[in-house]
């Protein structure tokens, strides 16, 4: 750079620090909003509320009256009258292989107790979603190293999965489960309103310290306020997002999707939105779509996403659950029932499915999952005549293949959380499977 240039770029630097910093007034404080006048800001800019070092806040919504924002910290001894200034530096996010093995929370900050990031840069937490037409279509299978999902419901790179369930069935279970047994490059975690103590747990007993050497984890606890359990959803996300445009095969899993949708429905009421549909504004389902479209595959690298669903008394078809569903690429039901009798992983094989496995897997291994699907189905079907003993064998060969291999077809489908098994030996052992069942 010459000299001259030098000269304009130190006069320039003087001339924004010399220039009088704009100072507005928080106006008032209610529920979870603040209202700011005398500031000058747009939707999704940061602004510091009081005194210095002050409270970080986002601005939501604006009008003539002024700006509203929300708080990603708590408001004790925050009153009306104090300064609110705009923040000087965009919402960043860290990035890089030093985030492997580390714990952050929704703003990118270590709460690990390790020190600092070993970031290789920040980048914007505002990206947008990979254009229709760049993205390269799921030819390729992921693996899981769960059996249940890699061979009855394949999931392809790229792909986006929810995981369906009420509370206590063993969602983080099985999300641990994939982390340790994927063959993704790169796992991004994100656990959004999680009970203080269950993250402990999740990363010390599910994740590990396996599964947390190759993960990055971003933790939003349930006491937090909605912007920083948001953000947090959208802070993972930009990370995923970050190593998928350096070519890599991400595995994305969020807990919880439902809980994102109750830090907007907060959000939204604050700032006046009607309540819809149990409460929820519009913005929460546009959120969603947001959210979980810039996961997926991109024009080099991909990120395939599973999204825990929380579904509010185990009914599959309330707003949040019947949302995600139609937007997802295929959904796994976890059964109550077969949690209570010790069934692990508890997934509902017949209620569970992926709308890419046909395309990612050989003709041959969809017909032998075929095969197990109707064989499972056939014993749902007189699973009332059997239970009263009315069934005579020989009536339907579906049905004495599922009773007379019982156990080897719960065998195949349960597994230790211990236990992770290849992609192409979980095919190898359902080919045995169906052989034994003896079925066309």
């Amino acid at each position: 750079m010459s000299g001259l240039a030098l000269l304009d770029a130190a006069v320039a630097s003087a001339r924004s620090a010399a220039r009088p910093e704009r100072v507005g007034t928080v106006s008032s404080i209610v529920g979870l909003g603040v209202e700011v006048r005398g500031l000058d800001a747009a939707i999704g800019d940061l602004v510091s509320l009081g005194d210095y070092p002050g409270i970080d806040s986002e601005v939501v919504a604006t009008g003539a009256s002024g700006i509203r924002c929300m708080p990603l910290g708590r408001l004790t001894g925050l009153r009306a009258g104090a300064p609110a200034r705009a923040a000087s530096t965009p919402l960043l996010v860290p990035t890089g292989t030093g985030l492997f093995g580390r714990v952050i929370d929704g703003l990118g900050r270590p709460i690990d107790g390790k020190g600092p990031l070993a970031s290789d840069g920040a980048v914007s937490l505002h990206h947008p979603s990979p254009s229709a037409m760049a993205r390269t279509r799921i030819t390729e299978q992921l693996q899981l190293g769960v059996r249940a999902l890699d061979t009855l419901t394949a999931v392809g790179k790229g792909q986006r999965m929810g995981l369906f369930a009420g509370s206590g069935v063993g969602k983080s279970s099985l999300l641990s489960m994939i982390a340790r047994g994927t063959d993704a490059e790169v796992s991004v975690i994100a656990l959004v309103g999680e009970r203080g103590r269950e993250v402990r747990e999740f990363l010390e007993d599910d994740l590990g310290p396996e599964g947390l050497a190759r993960s990055i984890v971003v933790v939003s606890t349930s006491d937090e306020p909605a912007m920083m359990r948001l953000r947090a959803a959208f802070t993972a996300t930009r990370i995923a997002e970050s190593f998928r445009d350096r070519g890599s095969d991400v595995v994305l899993m969020m807990d919880s999707l439902t809980r994102v949708a109750m830090a907007q429905r907060e959000i939204g009421l604050s700032v006046g939105e009607p309540p819809a549909t149990r409460g929820y504004p519009p913005s929460t389902f546009s959120v969603l779509a947001q959210l979980l479209e810039r996961a997926g595959t991109g024009e080099t690298g991909s990120i395939t996403g599973m999204y825990t669903v929380l579904v509010d008394g185990d009914d599959h078809n309330e707003p949040i659950a019947d949302a995600a569903r139609s937007i997802l690429d295929g959904h796994v039901v976890l059964d109550r029932k077969l949690a209570i009798t010790g069934h692990f992983p508890s997934i509902d094989i017949l209620g569970s499915i992926s709308r890419v496995a046909s395309r990612v897997n050989t003709p041959a291994r969809n017909q032998v999952a075929a095969t197990l699907r109707r064989v499972l189905a056939a014993r749902q079907g007189a699973q009332d005549l059997l239970d009263v003993g009315a069934y005579r064998a020989g009536t339907n060969p579906l049905v004495d293949a599922a009773v007379n291999n019982e156990s080897a077809i719960k065998n195949f489908l349960q597994q230790r959380m211990d236990d992770q098994t290849p992609t192409i030996v979980a095919w190898d052992r359902l080919a045995a499977l169906t052989r034994q069942l003896g079925v066309a």
